[in-house]
C-alpha cells in the first residue's frame, strides 16, 4: 500500500505563509530539527556565574540594609504586615521569604551562603533544577524584603530568568550535557520568549514612556552623565559629537526592536544578526554605564538564540574541525523522553499562564494600570507578578533624567564648624573621580543612593542612614569608602544635595576634573545629638542653626543673630542680635565682630555709638575680614569714630580691594580720581573702576566710560592692562 505524499503549497501566498510557519516553529523550538543542549549547557553556566555575584552582593551588604541594625529591617515590614492582616496568611502571599522564619543576622549569612551554594552548584552542574528553585527561592526572599535597594529591573530578570530555566534544565544529579534529558519544546519556547521580552519590551518602553529624551533623539546626550557607575569610557564617549550619538540610537533600536523580530521571521542567519546587535549594545552599555550584572545576564540570556546546528555551522565556518567533529558527535538528536501525562500537562498549564501573565504585565506597565481590574478580583495577578515576581516588564533606560543630582552624608564633631564628608565608595563625588569597572558586582545601596538622591520629594530613607551614621553603626560605615571619624565621634549629620555636570575636553586637560561639583541645598534636616544626650532631627533649617550655634559654631551664631537683626524667619530683636554676636566675638570671629560693627553705626537701632562701631570694625579688619575693612575706611575718610585720615582710608580701601571688595575697589577709583588720600592718578583710578565694572558694579561701568573719553585712547589701553594685573593679583578670602 503506497502512501500519498503532502502535496507542497503552490502558489505564492500558500508558500510564504508555509515558510512564514515554518520559521516561527523553528524560533519557538517546535520544528523538531534543532537540538539545544549545547546552548542550554553555555546558558545555565551564564546563569550560575551571575547569580555567584548576586549572592556575592547579598552576603556583603544584606545585614546593612535589611538586617536587625540595618536600615530598613526585614522584621519591620514583617510586623507591618501582620498589623495590616492580623490572624491572616496574607503576609506570607504579600511578603515571600525565607526570613519569615527568622531575620536575624545568622539567618540572613546562612541564607546568603546557601544561595551561593546554589549558584556555584548551578556553575558545576550539580542537581542543575534544584540548585536552579535554591537561586529563585533564595533571592526572592531578599528581593521581597529590599524595598528601594531592589531596582526594578536587575532583579526581577534574574528571577525570571532562574524561574524558566527550571523547566529548560537537564533533569538529574550529575546531568552533563543532558543527552537523555532534552529540553521540551515547551520550555524552549517559554525560554526564547523571554529572550523577545527581553529585547522587545525594551525597546517598546522607550518610546511608550514619553520621554523626551528618546522622543528628540537626545538620549545619548545625558545617559552617561547619569549613569550609576559611569566609567572613563562614559566621560569620552559624554564628549562624541552628536552624530555618534544617534549612530548609537539607531543601534538600539535595531537591537531591541528589529533584532526580536529578524530572530522570529528570519531563521539563523537572522538570530545571528541578533545576537551581534543585542552584543554590541550590552557591551556597549556595560563598558560605559557599569550597572551591575543586567547586562551581562542580557547577553547570557541572548545565547538562547542558538541551538547547536548554529554552533556546529560557526564552527566549520571557522575552521575549527575538531571542536565541529566534537559539537557534531555530542550534539545528538534523542527522542523525547516518556513523561506521564498529568506532569505534562501541569507544565504546560504553568508556563502557559505564565506567557499570559507577561503580555498582561507588560501592557499594565504600558497603559499605567488602565486596564487594571480590582484589587480582589486582580489579586492572584498580583501575587504572580508583584509579590513573587514571576512576571516582570522589561523597561530598562526607558527614561532619563535631565541631571545627575547626589546626595552627600556629612559629618561634625565641632558644632558645624568643619564638615567630612562621607565617601561613597564608586559614585562620583570628588570633581576629579571617575569610577572604574566594578561590573558585573553590583554596589546595591550605591546604586540606591543614586536613584533616591535623584528624585525631588524627599523620603526617610536618608534620615535613616544619617541616624545609623550617628550612632556609628559599623555595618553603614563599611558601607562608605571610610570612616572620616574614625577617633572621635560625630555630633551631627547633615545630609547635602549636589549636582554633577561632566566638564569638557578642555577644562579636563587644564584641571585633571572630570566633574563640576555645586552644592545645591540640605536635602533634609540634619540629625544631632543634643547637650543632654539624645538624638534628633531638626525640624527646620532655622532648629539646624539654633543647634549649631548652642554647640559653639561662631558662624552659626553670628548668621542666628543677623537673622534676629534683620527679623528674618523669627522676631526682629536687637538684644537677641547683639547676644549671638558678642557669644561669637569671644571666640576671635572676625564676622562677628564686623556684625558688632554695623550693629553700634545705628543703621539697625537707629542710634549710633560710632566709637564702639569703629573698636569693633577695627577688630575685624585686622583679622582680615574684607567688608570691615571697608568700613574702616570709610569711618577714616568721614573721621567717624576716629580721626579722619584719608591716607589711611586708602590704605584700608586697598586691603579690602585686593580681596574682591566691590565697594572697596569703587572708592579706590574714586579716590585715584580725586586725588584723596594719595596723589591724583587718572590711569590707576580707571583701572580700579574697570575692575569693578568688570565685576558688575554698574556705577564704576558709568565712571569708567566717562574716564574713558578723559584719558583717551592710549590711556585707556594702560588702564586696562593695568586692571589686568590687578585682577591676578585679588585673592578673594575663604568664606
Amino acid at each position: 500500500m503506497s502512501e500519498t505524499p503532502i502535496e507542497a503549497p503552490t502558489n505564492w501566498p500558500q508558500r510564504s505563509a508555509a515558510g512564514l510557519w515554518n520559521r516561527i516553529k523553528d524560533f519557538s523550538g517546535l520544528s523538531g530539527e534543532a537540538t539545544y543542549l549545547w546552548p542550554r549547557w553555555i546558558v545555565l553556566r551564564a546563569v550560575g556565574a551571575v547569580y555567584i555575584f548576586v549572592f556575592l552582593n547579598v552576603i556583603q551588604e544584606a545585614k546593612a540594609l535589611i538586617g536587625p541594625d540595618g536600615i530598613l529591617p526585614a522584621a519591620s515590614l514583617f510586623e507591618h504586615l501582620q498589623k495590616l492582616f492580623p490572624g491572616s496568611i496574607e503576609p506570607l502571599f504579600r511578603a515571600p521569604s525565607l526570613l519569615w522564619i527568622s531575620s536575624g543576622e545568622g539567618m540572613i549569612t546562612a541564607l546568603g551562603w546557601l544561595g551561593m551554594v546554589a549558584a556555584v552548584a548551578t556553575v558545576l552542574n550539580l542537581w542543575p533544577r534544584m540548585a536552579l528553585f535554591g537561586c529563585w527561592l533564595i533571592f526572592l526572599s531578599f528581593v521581597t524584603v529590599f524595598g528601594v535597594f531592589s531596582p526594578t529591573v536587575i532583579d526581577p530578570l534574574m528571577l525570571e530568568t532562574a524561574l524558566l530555566c527550571i523547566p529548560f534544565a537537564p533533569k538529574g544529579l550529575r546531568p552533563g550535557l543532558g543527552i537523555s534529558s532534552p529540553p521540551l519544546p515547551i520550555a524552549t519556547f517559554m525560554v526564547r520568549w523571554l529572550v523577545f521580552r527581553v529585547m522587545f519590551e525594551s525597546g517598546m518602553s522607550k518610546f511608550l514612556s514619553g520621554d523626551p529624551h528618546w522622543r528628540d533623539l537626545t538620549a545619548m546626550n545625558v545617559m552617561y552623565e547619569t549613569a550609576p557607575f559611569p566609567t572613563f569610557m562614559a566621560f569620552v564617549d559624554h564628549q562624541m559629537p552628536y552624530v555618534y550619538h544617534l549612530w548609537e540610537i539607531f543601534l538600539t533600536c535595531f537591537a531591541e526592536l528589529v533584532g526580536p523580530i529578524l530572530a522570529i521571521f528570519c531563521g539563523r542567519r537572522g538570530r545571528w544578526i541578533a545576537i551581534v546587535a543585542w552584543f554590541m549594545l550590552q557591551s556597549g552599555i556595560q563598558l560605559t554605564a557599569n550597572f551591575g550584572w543586567l547586562n551581562f545576564a542580557a547577553i547570557g540570556v541572548i545565547l538562547l538564540l542558538l541551538d547547536d546546528q548554529m554552533l556546529i555551522s560557526l564552527a566549520k565556518r571557522l575552521r575549527l574541525d575538531r571542536l565541529q567533529n566534537y559539537l557534531a558527535s555530542t550534539a545528538i538528536q534523542q527522542p523525547q523522553p516518556v513523561r506521564k501525562l498529568w506532569k505534562l500537562w501541569l507544565l504546560r498549564s504553568a508556563l502557559w499562564t505564565h506567557f499570559v501573565l507577561a503580555i498582561y504585565a507588560f501592557i499594565l506597565w504600558m497603559t499605567l494600570g488602565a486596564v487594571d481590574f480590582s484589587e480582589d478580583k486582580n489579586r492572584p495577578l498580583r501575587y504572580a507578578f508583584t509579590d513573587f515576581k514571576i512576571v516582570t516588564p522589561f523597561t530598562p533606560y526607558a527614561t532619563f533624567l535631565n541631571e545627575r543630582l547626589g546626595v552627600e552624608f556629612m559629618g561634625s564633631n565641632d558644632g558645624g564648624v568643619t564638615w567630612r564628608a562621607y565617601q561613597y565608595p564608586h559614585l562620583p563625588q570628588k570633581e576629579d573621580q571617575i569610577v572604574g569597572h566594578v561590573a558585573p558586582r553590583y554596589m546595591r545601596f550605591q546604586a540606591a543612593a543614586q536613584i533616591i538622591g535623584s528624585v525631588e520629594e524627599m523620603t526617610p530613607t536618608f534620615p535613616l542612614i544619617a541616624l545609623k551614621l550617628l550612632q556609628e553603626n559599623p555595618l553603614i560605615i563599611d558601607l562608605f569608602a571610610a570612616n572620616p571619624f574614625p577617633q572621635s565621634s560625630p555630633t551631627m549629620i547633615r545630609m547635602r544635595r549636589f549636582k554633577m555636570e561632566y566638564n569638557d575636553w578642555a577644562t579636563y586637560r587644564k584641571t585633571g576634573n572630570y566633574w563640576t561639583k555645586r552644592y545645591l541645598d540640605d536635602y533634609a534636616p540634619m540629625i544631632y545629638i543634643d547637650l543632654e544626650g539624645r538624638v534628633k532631627q531638626a525640624s527646620s533649617a532655622l532648629e539646624s542653626i539654633r543647634v549649631q550655634a548652642a554647640m559653639g559654631n561662631p558662624s552659626a551664631q553670628t548668621f542666628l543673630g543677623s537673622l534676629y537683626l534683620v527679623g528674618r524667619d523669627v522676631a526682629p530683636s536687637v538684644s537677641e542680635a547683639k547676644k549671638w554676636f558678642m557669644v561669637a566675638a569671644e571666640q576671635n570671629y572676625a564676622p562677628a565682630w564686623y556684625q558688632l560693627g554695623l550693629l553700634f553705626s545705628g543703621n539697625a537701632t537707629g542710634r549710633a555709638e560710632p566709637n564702639e562701631a569703629a573698636q569693633w570694625f577695627r577688630l575685624s579688619a585686622e583679622q582680615g575680614w574684607p567688608d570691615a575693612q571697608y568700613q574702616l575706611a570709610r569711618l577714616y575718610e568721614q573721621g567717624t569714630g576716629v580721626n579722619q585720615d584719608l591716607a589711611t582710608a586708602v590704605d584700608w580701601y586697598r586691603r579690602a580691594a585686593m580681596q574682591g571688595q566691590l565697594d572697596a575697589q569703587f572708592m579706590l577709583g574714586v579716590s585715584y580720581y580725586d586725588g584723596q588720600g594719595v596723589p591724583r592718578d587718572l590711569i590707576e583710578g580707571l583701572a580700579w573702576f574697570m575692575v569693578a565694572a568688570d565685576t558688575g558694579d554698574s556705577a564704576a561701568a558709568q565712571n569708567q566710560a566717562a574716564l574713558e573719553v578723559e584719558a583717551g585712547q592710549a590711556g585707556t589701553r594702560t588702564a586696562r592692562n593695568r586692571s589686568l594685573v590687578l585682577k591676578k593679583q585679588i585673592k578673594p578670602p575663604a568664606r
